[in-house]
């Protein structure tokens, strides 16, 4: 297994990204698509269980960790050229492609947009958005824009976590980056919210596999179902007491079964 790489690119407009590459460097890839106000580091002690078998790639989203710059018009859809760019400055064909939350979303675009990129793809407690989607209860919404500070993260690792998670929520990689600023994390507020891929959904054309947990009140299981009817011939598996993070907390049982879907459905090497 290689260290991990860091590499800075600068994209079709100029803005900075930084890339994050590890694994065996002759291994088919994989693309990691974080939530929303996340950078790289979401997937920090994720990777690793994917890295005997594929190369991972991920990179800061505009606005976190090393990608900072100038937030304009910004999308769901941008977001995924930029993660085929990023594909295209590693020299990379096709990956096979796992997003989660908002990089779920992100992930479906890259899917319709570059569909030639994308050899597999994982869905992971996200949802096709607009006005077809579930979504999260109403307190939900109003707790998170209400709290703040201490309360506020502790509520934020309760619709993330069960309560027989005992990892600390200071130690949590998966409730945002706290490098940014609030204009930063207002934009990918936006992002989240304007995403709506249900008129394309059965465009995407990729082997899809779809997981989430069966109690995530951050994004109602409901939106697992509405993908799944969505994409023709997607699999889903549902966790049972899963929240927002159940990736994390399951992973024992989810990342085995995302790694069997993809070595199922991307082409052998030659």
């Amino acid at each position: 297994m290689e260290t991990r790489n860091a590499h800075r690119i600068r994209t079709r407009d100029g803005f900075p990204l930084t890339i994050q590459v590890s694994g065996p460097d002759d291994a088919p890839a994989l693309l990691l698509l974080q939530g929303q106000a996340n950078s790289h580091e979401w997937w920090d002690g994720l990777r690793e269980d994917f890295e005997p078998a594929l190369r991972t790639i991920t990179f800061d989203y505009r606005g976190t960790g090393g990608s900072r710059g100038g937030l304009d018009e910004l999308s769901t859809a941008s977001f995924a050229a930029d993660a085929a760019e990023v594909l295209d400055r590693l020299g990379v064909d096709r990956a096979a492609v796992y997003g989660t939350s908002m990089g779920g979303r992100v992930a479906q675009m890259l899917a319709l947009d570059f569909p030639e990129r994308v050899s597999a793809l994982v869905l992971g407690c996200t949802s096709p958005g607009g006005k077809h989607a579930i979504r999260r209860p109403r307190e939900v919404g109003q707790s998170l824009a209400r709290l703040r500070g201490a309360e506020h993260m502790r509520y934020l690792f309760d619709l993330f976590y069960t309560p027989n998670w005992t990892v600390s929520p200071t130690h949590s990689k998966l409730l945002g980056d706290g490098t940014m600023t609030a204009a930063e994390s207002a934009a990918h507020l936006r992002i989240s919210a304007n995403h709506d891929a249900w008129d394309r959904l059965p465009e995407i054309q990729a082997p899809t596999l779809i997981v989430h947990g069966d109690e995530d009140r951050m994004n109602p299981v409901g939106n697992a179902r509405i993908l799944h009817e969505r994409i023709a011939g997607s699999r889903m598996l549902i966790l049972p007491e899963g929240r927002h993070g159940f990736f994390e907390e399951f992973a024992e049982v989810v990342t085995p079964a995302i790694v069997r879907f993809l070595s199922s459905a991307m082409p052998s090497p030659a």
